[in-house]
């Protein structure tokens, strides 16, 4: 653990070749993190797990602000880049089924059951979106968690927070983005 927050201070710093550095220590980790994630995606989805990790870590080391000032504050940005990038494809897959002709359905009409996974992504990440504009805390723990299938005690530990706080959380955040995504339906 020591060596990720040595790594990530030197990749803060600009030193030379400890972008290189950094990834095999880290990449079982985020391999793990994409392959929880995706457990939760449907099957046959084109996007696997180490595409999802090379390109969440291509997304990291591209952004002109690298300031991870531990492991922590490092996975919750790999998070929210898998989170990213699963909603784009997404949106990208739902824009080629939506073409051709076809007709458009009304979101209105839709059942959050019997939407496709593509569906709910985009569901879920617009109720996470108002989440974050409201309740920022309950935000990060749902990334943490749904994202990155961390469990409560990995999130209590990346946020700082005990265990019980980010079950409570937890529990406010499912019922809020249930309520929200249910108002779209």
């Amino acid at each position: 653990m020591r060596d990720v927050t040595l790594l990530l201070r030197a990749v803060e710093l600009g030193e030379e070749q400890s972008t290189e550095d950094l990834l095999p220590v880290i990449y079982e980790e985020l391999r793990h993190l994409a392959a929880a994630r995706m457990a939760h995606e449907a099957a046959g989805h084109t996007l696997q797990p180490t595409a999802l990790v090379h390109e969440a870590w291509l997304r990291l080391v591209k952004e002109e602000d690298r300031t991870w000032p531990s492991r922590a504050y490092f996975f919750a940005a790999a998070a929210e880049a898998m989170r990213r990038i699963l909603v784009e494809h997404a949106r990208r897959k739902g824009r080629l089924k939506h073409g051709g002709g076809q007709q458009r359905l009304n979101v209105e009409d839709l059942n959050l059951a019997a939407a496709a996974p593509d569906e709910k992504i985009l569901l879920i990440n617009e109720a996470l979106e108002h989440l974050e504009a409201e309740h920022p805390q309950q935000a990060r723990i749902v990334v943490l968690k749904y994202f990155s299938g961390l469990s409560n005690k990995e999130v209590a530990q990346a946020l700082g927070l005990s265990e019980r706080s980010v079950d409570r959380h937890w529990v406010f955040a499912k019922v809020w983005l249930y309520r929200k995504i249910q108002q779209h339906l």
